[in-house]
């Protein structure tokens, strides 16, 4: 039955239909999406043999592995090509190198189509490389296609980040289905199967019905590995045990390898080959299909596995050349601790110089299942190192243990190079996690440990990172003299890398001094240091800084531009916290120009959807909780008051001015002057720089709100100049000009006239803006109008969730999977009036996705009504 390839017609032709597209200069990707067993391979390797003779088909797989290898499926897919991407490889090349031969590679007249299977399973720097080409499609002609199991790939997954930029791509969805009774019983046919039973057992699952058709007898199995273990008992003894040895090793097992491992047994496999349980490729021996091979191996004794893995890592060694990677995972499922203890610390600095940040981390923390196994001078690096690939994990509290243990180690060897190296990190890790007090400290006794040791990289390295942190903190004049002295020190030393980290941070400093185009002129040319050199986490850094300053000098076409490069940029090279701090900016970018409920949708998952963010939470919480404040949500106080919490504690200036304000907005919405006068009372006096001025200008706009005393000062910039001085219509024109129409509607409703508080009104309904909009109503009301523009309706109060009628319609349509272009036109409305009413369903359901939205609305005790048409 094997070669059947039943209703698969649909996507086998939309795949060749996308290599169609491609000739003709329209790239794209295929996602193939389903459970195991599905039929994923086999409809790519029917799509491969269609193509093969108009298309260049290159193929690679993910591994099933502790630790994935670094760059698996391109080695997978390059293998043999004599391309740019195999010598890119073979010559040992990361980063960079390794983005542009991939492109290369698949450059060219004739089109290409590159096939990465249970790409679910790929390693970081596999993800960073395809994220780079995704971005990069419509300048090649190609097909990139990749399957995945959808049931293993939560919000959380690696591979969300690289789903999440395919918005920007041509993509073809290819869900497969289970196969239909009526395809069960054309394959059942003659096999003797009732076919009804066949497939209430098997669920259509393809692998499953084939796997009972091929030649198990008896009942219909209850389960795939039954089925499997059912054909596995029908062979000989011989082929059994040499299966049993091949199924310990994931994906495929090379020729050598496998004669090794099986030595005369080899031969014997003919039999599962004949029956179809493991195939020949060119590349080795493997399973048919891994659930097949998990079966295998998932039957097998615990002792019986662990024996078969110790002969694994027996015939790797003896190979000499392999794979440290799949050394390192069958010696950890041998509990081989000697190998581990050898070999574990290698495979995982190789892992994180290709990019592979997890597996890097995954590897180390093999080897640091036996500490004692190592001197105190490689254990103190280790744990360094492990502390450092923490930080890259974005698991900031653990990163701080592990390098606090690292420095304990390295404190009675007498050798304050490396201790003072694992300071400055230790202080890294302590900074992301708010620990501000701490992190002085650490760097601080980094540059007295490193001061007499007369090593010139290390004390720039230390000095660098002090002046970062006085920068960071709002202390700019003893940051410059600092960054200064590790700048020269870095030219000396040849460390152009912390000669651009000294750019960044001064640009910083000279900023918050006043010297505004001075700073930005120093982060860019730290951005472009960084990029020539190939400096990316530093180059990383600039785009965050970079966007900052945008932002706070109220440049908001070169902060979309910023945005724009710099989150590509960070997402293909996986800097995850600095596309974090980006992501925030663009946020902030969508709130100036009312565009709330896309604002609201990105902060909701940065806030709720991103584990441990550590100190970046001073950048996303406050802006996601003043659009909650605004539509008068009660979470936004909880939030806020913890929010301006950390920021005191953590000391940024950014974080501690983003916090600050928007708990003023909220302490205004409220009728909460108290509240207000406890902000301005700490943030106001660390606003007193020159290159504050503009977070100054719009607090003390806040303030004076709030009923308390606050007039324009040196450098405050307009509009809120004009707001402070009473010019209600300077400053609505001012913020008219800038795009902002919240602004502009708060300075139309000071003015005390009835028409252009009307107005203001106006504007702030069609934003959702409802504490505002109620603080308006009355104002009008004691102006004497008696008929005033409609809030929301009485109506959401009968609502199980509170929803207004119009909510509770988009509700209902967007529980049937409707789009909210199709909301529209179903209501007629306009898609930007959806999109607020979905952010609002989102907000009072607590839901974070519209599947959970739906499901919620399902749970609800009152049936959801049908909506009307208008």
């Amino acid at each position: 039955m094997r070669g059947h390839l039943l209703e698969r017609e649909t996507e086998l032709e939309e795949l060749v239909s996308a290599v169609a597209a491609a000739q003709a200069g329209h790239s794209s990707v295929a996602l193939v999406v389903g459970e195991a067993g599905i039929g994923k391979t086999s409809l790519v390797r029917a799509f491969s043999r269609t193509v093969a003779g108009t298309a260049r088909v290159l193929t690679g797989a993910c591994d099933d592995l502790m630790a994935p290898r670094g760059l698996g499926p391109l080695r997978d897919a390059a293998y043999g090509t004599g391309g740019p991407l195999e010598k890119t490889l073979a010559e040992g090349l990361t980063g960079e190198a390794i983005l542009v031969a991939l492109t290369e590679e698949l450059s060219g007249p004739e089109t290409a189509v590159l096939v990465v299977e249970d790409v679910h399973w790929a390693d970081d720097a596999s993800l960073d490389a395809l994220n780079y080409l995704v971005r990069r499609l419509e300048s090649h002609k190609v097909v990139l296609v990749l399957t995945f199991r959808d049931d293993e790939v939560g919000p959380g997954h690696p591979l969300q980040q690289l789903l999440g930029t395919l918005a920007q791509a041509r993509v073809h969805r290819l869900p497969l289905r289970p196969l239909s009774p009526a395809a069960v019983a054309a394959l059942a046919a003659g096999s003797g199967r009732d076919p009804e039973a066949l497939h209430a057992v098997t669920r259509g699952n393809a692998f499953y019905v084939t796997e009972v058709l091929a030649d198990v007898p008896g009942a219909v199995p209850d389960t795939v590995a039954d089925a499997v273990s059912a054909r596995v008992r029908m062979l000989g003894e011989e082929c059994r045990e040499a299966l049993e040895r091949l199924s310990v090793v994931p994906n495929h097992v090379t020729f050598g390898l496998a004669g090794t491992l099986l030595g005369d047994q080899l031969d014997a496999l003919a039999e599962a080959e004949g029956r179809g349980i493991v195939e020949v490729r060119p590349d080795g021996l493997a399973f048919r299909h891994e659930l097949a091979r998990r079966a295998v191996e998932r039957g097998l004794p615990a002792l019986r596995r662990r024996a078969l893995h110790r002969a694994v890592v027996r015939a790797l060694r003896a190979h000499g050349d392999c794979d440290l990677v799949r050394l390192v995972h069958h010696a950890v499922e041998a509990d081989d601790e000697d190998t581990v203890v050898r070999y574990a610390p290698d495979a995982a600095r190789e892992a994180a110089r290709t990019g592979s940040h997890r597996q890097a981390l995954a590897l180390f923390a093999a080897a640091l299942r036996y500490p004692h196994r190592f001197v105190s001078g490689e254990l103190a690096r280790l744990m360094d190192e492990y502390a450092w690939e923490l930080y890259n994990a974005h698991r900031f509290a653990e990163a701080v243990e592990a390098g606090q243990r690292a420095v304990r180690l390295y404190e009675p060897l007498s050798d304050p190079v490396p201790l003072g190296e694992a300071l400055v990190r230790l202080s890294r890790h302590l900074y992301m996690t708010g620990a501000t007090d701490a992190a002085e400290e650490a760097v601080e006794r980094a540059v007295r440990v490193l001061e007499p040791a007369g090593h010139v990289s290390a004390l720039a390295y230390a000095l660098t990172y002090r002046g970062a942190v006085l920068t960071l903190t709002g202390h700019g004049e003893a940051a410059t003299d600092i960054l200064d002295r590790a700048r020269h020190l870095g030219d000396r030393a040849g460390r152009p890398d912390l000669v651009a980290l000294c750019l960044n941070y001064l640009g910083i400093a000279r900023a918050d001094l006043g010297e505004a185009a001075d700073g930005l002129r120093h982060v860019r040319e730290s951005l472009a240091v960084s990029t020539r050199e190939g400096f990316y986490e530093s180059a990383a850094r600039a785009y965050t800084n970079l966007g900052e300053l945008f932002h706070r000098f109220g440049d908001h076409d070169a902060l979309g531009d910023c945005v724009r490069v710099g989150l590509a940029f960070t997402r293909e090279r996986g800097f995850w916290s600095h596309a974090y701090n980006l992501e925030v900016h663009r946020c902030l970018a969508l709130m100036r120009r009312g565009e709330w409920a896309r604002a609201e949708e990105g902060l909701r998952g940065l806030v709720e959807g991103v584990d441990d963010p550590g100190m970046l939470h001073a950048y996303s919480v406050p802006p996601y909780a003043r659009l909650l404040a605004r539509r008068d949500e009660p979470r936004a106080q909880p939030l806020l008051a913890e929010a301006w919490q950390r920021a005191l504690r953590h000391r940024s200036m950014p974080g501690m001015a983003y916090a600050g304000i928007a708990y003023a907005e909220w302490a205004w919405l409220a009728r909460c002057p108290e509240v207000a006068a406890e902000i301005r009372d700490a943030l106001l006096p660390q606003l007193s720089s020159p290159g504050r001025a503009p977070f100054r200008a719009e607090l003390l706009r806040y303030l004076a709100r709030s009923g308390l005393a606050a007039a324009p000062v040196t450098d405050c910039p307009t509009p809120y100049a004009d707001g402070l001085r009473g010019d209600w219509r300077a400053a609505a024109a001012g913020w008219q000009r800038l795009g902002d129409p919240y602004e502009r509607a708060l300075e139309l409703a000071a003015s005390g006239e009835p028409e252009p508080t009307v107005e203001a009104l106006r504007v702030l309904d069609g934003l959702g803006a409802t504490a505002p909009a109620a603080l308006v109503r009355g104002q009008l009301q004691r102006l004497g109008l008696r008929r005033l523009p409609r809030g929301p309706a009485v109506a959401t109060r009968a609502h199980p969730a509170n929803l207004t009628s119009r909510q509770a319609d988009v509700l209902t349509l967007l529980s049937e999977g409707l789009t909210n272009a199709k909301i529209a036109e179903r209501l007629v409305l306009s898609v930007r009036t959806v999109d607020h009413h979905v952010s609002a369903i989102l907000g009072k359901l607590g839901a974070s996705t519209r599947r959970e939205a739906a499901e919620t609305a399902r749970s609800l005790s009152a049936p959801l009504p049908r909506p009307s048409s208008a």
